[in-house]
């Protein structure tokens, strides 16, 4: 195996200087994303520095209760992010209940098979293996399931006449919404569908690069990466189905009448 190159901080703050450089082009430009790009690469800064703390403190202990309770952290904190990035929101506990059990749901049977049957490490819930596997799969399928929930909510508020008329007529819910929620679901899978038309054709995922970078040989790398970009696109599928439906169902009650008034106002 080749040597693992090192990277000191110093050859960090190099490398941060083109985003500097993009900070100083937006203000000449005037695209007013000076701030949020600041903002962003010190948030970012922050949470990888302590997130390395926190793993390597983790990998130390090795302890499965420790384990989970990152792993429900990062749940928790996506589901919030889901709700977030949606433009037209459901109000209540609804909102971040139906994204949050639709990707906790699809990522945690999809991590615990990644685990337990492929990778196969002892112990099967090692952090090391488990909240990096954890946190690809949750990061996809967040986006997927905002994604989705944001296209449907916005396009029943859109189409509510021409559903109400359907509904009037005498279709059912279901028949009414079908094509709404179709659409839904492909915003939601399209990502994870683009990336893998892409992938090693036009880019080299960052698992991969990482992984070559620090010595693996590249034929391991992409058995890896194939690994995980089947298990990222199977659970964001499955996250967006649950998602979608889940949203559909909490707009509408069982006498098939569309409740958008269970919708926050224009966020």
């Amino acid at each position: 195996m080749a040597e693992y190159i090192q990277l000191s901080y110093f050859d960090i703050a190099l490398a941060s200087v083109f985003l500097l450089l993009n900070g100083v082009i937006s203000v000449w430009l005037r695209l007013g994303i000076a701030r949020n790009l600041a903002f962003s690469a010190t948030r970012m800064v922050a949470q990888l520095l302590l997130v390395g703390l926190l793993l390597k403190w983790l990998f130390a202990i090795q302890s499965p209760w420790l384990t989970l309770l990152v792993a429900l952290f990062m749940a928790s904190f996506a589901a919030r992010e889901i709700w977030a990035r949606q433009e037209r929101r459901l109000k209540g506990w609804r909102g971040l209940a139906i994204g949050g059990t639709a990707m906790g749901a699809s990522v945690g049977v999809v991590a615990l098979v990644a685990l337990i049957v492929l990778v196969q490490p002892e112990p099967w819930w090692a952090p090391r293996y488990a909240l990096p596997l954890l946190g690809m799969i949750m990061g996809n399928a967040m986006t997927g399931i905002s994604l989705s929930l944001d296209t449907l909510h916005t396009a029943l508020n859109r189409e509510q006449r021409a559903i109400e008329a359907q509904l009037l007529l005498g279709a059912d819910k279901w028949q009414a919404m079908r094509p709404f929620i179709r659409q839904a679901m492909r915003s939601g899978m399209m990502p994870s569908i683009n990336a893998m038309a892409a992938i090693g054709v036009v880019s080299l995922p960052g698992m991969m690069t990482g992984q070559i970078l620090s010595g693996v040989d590249p034929g391991e790398a992409v058995k890896y990466q194939l690994l995980v970009m089947f298990l990222i696109t199977g659970a964001t599928g499955m996250a967006v189905i649950l998602a979608t439906l889940g949203s559909a169902r909490a707009l509408t009650d069982e006498r098939h009448r569309l409740r958008l008034d269970r919708l926050a106002r224009h966020v």
